[in-house]
């Protein structure tokens, strides 16, 4: 590792080398590294991701994998296909969750925990999210530091309109882009929140034609690798600043109470009968 190549690191224990986190986690990411910029592409089988507990469960760890990574400069986080995400609620929850075992229960907690936490805290890194089509589950993308969209992408929040309380990271990021009152409206409507719209809002920093996301996000990638790398993770270290401060006070309270409602409900959440309308929009 080029970054540990002195002397006097000698007996120090390394990091998890690109080679084995990049096959550790390709059943959930395509990864390509290119000049200290790395790319992580969500997919299912070489296509579009659909969504599973065992990519849940990944998501948290290859956050801490990639930032504990010195070799990792600029990240570049993206789709495959024209859907950001996909996914049966039937198939993800067959059972109401307070049915479920209290391991399993914890287990689902500490992931969904996790993987906002370790985002927000295990990346010192310039990070930039190429949304190359609608889908839920944005919370990652809305939380880089720059944020692409293609023109059919969608950043609605379906957990009210499924039947629970909006607690995993989207409703905050939500209320701290387009503010409280927008916010509100949203989560409590579950009304697409459409490319354009979100450009308005302040979600994303710019829209452009699918094909030509990747591009632009690489570009912008190697314009951020022309600066040294202290400006790069001091810059990082300031933009991200307003994350780190919301998810220490506030996501345990969002996701707690995500949690209390899916659990008191004591039925099926996401309710089937009130999902339809997002199903149409390709949200699931």
């Amino acid at each position: 590792m080029a970054t540990m190549s002195d002397p006097r690191w000698e007996g120090h224990v390394p990091p998890t080398a690109f080679e084995e986190y990049s096959e550790k986690y390709a059943a959930f990411f395509k990864m390509r590294r290119e000049n200290g910029i790395i790319e992580l592409r969500l997919h299912t089988d070489g296509g579009p991701y659909i969504h599973n507990w065992a990519a849940h469960n990944a998501w948290n760890r290859v956050w801490q994998d990639v930032g504990n990574d010195p070799d990792n400069h600029v990240l570049i986080l993206t789709g495959t296909g024209e859907t950001w995400f996909r996914g049966d609620p039937e198939e993800t929850w067959p059972r109401p969750i307070v049915d479920e075992e209290p391991d399993y229960i914890f287990q689902q907690t500490i992931d969904a925990w996790k993987l906002i936490e370790n985002f927000v805290n295990n990346l010192d890194i310039p990070t930039i999210a190429a949304v190359n089509g609608p889908g839920i589950h944005t919370e990652f993308a809305l939380l880089c530091d720059i944020t692409l969209a293609a023109e059919d992408a969608d950043f609605m929040d379906p957990h009210f309109m499924a039947g629970t309380a909006p607690g995993d990271g989207l409703s905050l990021a939500l209320q701290h882009l387009m503010g409280t009152k927008r916010a509100a409206y949203d989560i409590y409507s579950g009304r697409s929140i459409p490319a354009r719209k979100a450009l308005d809002y302040g979600l994303v920093s710019d829209v452009l034609p699918r094909e030509e996301l990747l591009p632009k996000a690489w570009a912008i990638a190697g314009d951020i690798m022309k600066r040294p790398r202290f400006a790069r993770w001091a810059t990082h270290n300031i933009v991200s600043r307003p994350w780190r401060k919301l998810v220490a006070e506030d996501f345990g309270f969002h996701f707690s109470q995500q949690m209390l409602a899916t659990v008191a409900a004591k039925r099926q959440v996401p309710d089937p009968d009130l999902v339809v309308e997002a199903r149409s929009r390709k949200v699931w």
